[in-house]
């Protein structure tokens, strides 16, 4: 755990090596939630492969931006992180929020981005919404901030698991993970807003792995879908959980991912629809 500046902003970042040669996974998360909410997948994940965590900036040990960003600002930055780690090549895992990221770095990077994972995320402002009561419960960040509130919206919110143990939300999003700022979580917001991936994807050549759970409130599974046609190179993975389950089914969605990093390991083999 290290913090670097970049472009004049200090970003935290973790970095665990891997024990073999390769490029390493660069995990994007979603909105309002720092790094430490995906150490459950890192755990899981093939100790060869190496990772890089970040929080951007006014999210969890990420100090507020001094001007608000947008997506593309943001893909600036990351390259200039990965360039002071040492790393000219890398993969892209981007989960809900930091999948449209990840699809903006896999366009704007592509002699860099080797190749691209989209977990539980969609096509930006040009997708189909999740219902009202579900995006009302979302533009807050309470769910970060209030432990019984996140519990008590964990199943509506997240479905999958959470809908038969919802208090498994608390140890996930609370016991260890850092909450930012209400200015971060707004700026995040806004960098979001008005922005789509859906005319640059035919443009992104990348391998691309799509992770959508078949019961996933926030991003409808016919998201998933639209994606993976549009995507010149993508295979779509429907997993049996919401919104959450690159952490909540990590035991079986890190060797998923592992093996399509590591192309000696037939994705093929595994269930796909």
């Amino acid at each position: 755990m290290r913090q670097l500046t970049v472009l004049g902003h200090s970003v935290r970042v973790a970095v665990r090596p891997g024990t073999e040669p390769g490029p390493p996974l660069l995990l994007c998360n979603g909105i309002g939630a720092s790094l430490d909410l995906l150490q459950p997948f890192v755990d899981a994940l093939d100790p060869r492969i190496g990772v890089v965590l970040f929080d951007v900036p006014g999210v969890g040990g990420s100090p507020d931006p001094k001007v608000p960003y947008n997506f593309a600002l943001l893909t600036v930055g990351i390259g200039a992180m990965m360039s002071r780690l040492g790393f000219e090549e890398y993969d892209v895992l981007g989960i809900s929020w930091g999948g449209g990221l990840a699809q903006q770095i896999a366009f704007q990077q592509p002699r860099r981005c080797r190749r691209l994972v989209l977990v539980s995320t969609a096509t930006g402002s040009l997708m189909v919404p999740a219902p009202p009561r579900v995006l009302r419960k979302m533009i807050t960040p309470q769910r970060y901030r209030d432990p019984d509130y996140a519990v008590q919206v964990a199943a509506e919110l997240y479905g999958g698991q959470m809908r038969d143990r919802p208090d498994d939300v608390r140890r996930l999003m609370h016991d260890h993970s850092r909450v930012g700022s209400r200015k971060g979580y707004l700026l995040q917001l806004l960098a979001g807003a008005g922005w789509s991936s859906l005319p640059a994807l035919p443009l992104i050549r990348q391998p691309t792995l799509v992770l959508a759970g078949d019961d996933d409130p926030i991003i409808p599974l016919v998201n998933a879908r639209i994606m993976t046609r549009l995507l010149p190179n993508a295979t779509l993975h429907v997993y049996p959980d919401g919104h959450l389950g690159l952490v909540t089914s990590a035991d079986t969605l890190a060797p998923l991912v592992a093996g399509f990093l590591r192309p000696r390991r037939d994705i093929r083999h595994t269930r796909t629809r």
